[in-house]
């Protein structure tokens, strides 16, 4: 039953991921919730099996049919792996309290900014170049790929935001960009915490399979309805992450 039951939230989850990022604020809690005994490392290591399976699907539909600008998108991948490795680490030693009673503040702030700039990302209009362009993608490669590893939900709205606000991508263009550094943090972590013994392979698989299902509508939907749809989920999806994780963070 509970494999059922995580194979169905997975797939919802793929959807959102493939479209506005966050699908993670549905598959983790609900991990938590069916297997609430075993080890924060082992459910987010299970869940990182079906989120880069998702992610992988999701990366290679937008790659063949939305150009990648590699300037940004390649050392951010590289820097997010390195740090998504080190939060995965981190994960095994830390807690990750405070960082989730931080989130709905950090999302606030987030959506608040996507409304009021309603033209934010309506175009592509590349605004950084040659080193500064790199030193962006480097920095913001680093913090969220650490975040990734050592907690994870909403990565994909984060790098969304910082492809959109920070290097002048549209959102359909920022989405595909968002995809290929997101599936790096993923291995990352997957990487580390399987070495460590934090994954169950024959629940992560299945929730794998329903994360691609799900990946595929998503990513489907996305690249027939562009932009203005994709920033429309993407404020529907931030929306409820904020609720979400304030009542995880303050009321549970």
């Amino acid at each position: 039953m509970e494999f059922a039951f995580l194979a169905v939230t997975a797939f919802l989850a793929g959807l959102i991921d493939a479209v506005a990022g966050g699908g993670g604020l549905v598959q983790l809690p609900a991990m938590f919730s069916a297997y609430p005994g075993l080890s924060p490392a082992t459910l987010v290591g299970t869940g990182k099996v079906a989120s880069l399976a998702g992610t992988a699907n999701a990366a290679l539909r937008y790659g063949r049919r939305v150009r990648i600008y590699w300037d940004a998108t390649l050392p951010a991948m590289v820097s997010a792996f390195a740090f998504s490795m080190a939060g995965a680490y981190a994960l095994t030693l830390i807690p990750a309290g405070p960082l989730r009673k931080s989130l709905p503040f950090i999302l606030v702030i987030l959506l608040v900014y996507t409304v009021a700039k309603k033209n934010l990302g309506a175009e592509h209009a590349p605004s950084l170049s040659g080193g500064k362009e790199r030193a962006a993608a480097l920095l913001a490669g680093a913090a969220i790929g650490f975040y990734d590893g050592v907690f994870g939900p909403g990565t994909g709205s984060f790098l969304m935001i910082v492809f959109v606000r920070v290097f002048g991508y549209d959102f359909l263009h920022a989405s595909a960009s968002t995809k290929v550094v997101n599936l790096a943090t993923n291995l990352a972590a997957l990487l580390l915490l399987a070495a460590k013994g934090h994954v169950w392979w024959q629940l992560g698989l299945v929730m794998a399979l329903a994360n691609v299902a799900g990946s595929q509508v998503g990513s489907r939907l996305a690249l027939k309805h562009g932009s203005g749809f994709v920033r429309r989920v993407f404020i529907v999806v931030v929306t409820a992450l904020i609720a979400k994780t304030a009542w995880d963070a303050f009321s549970r």
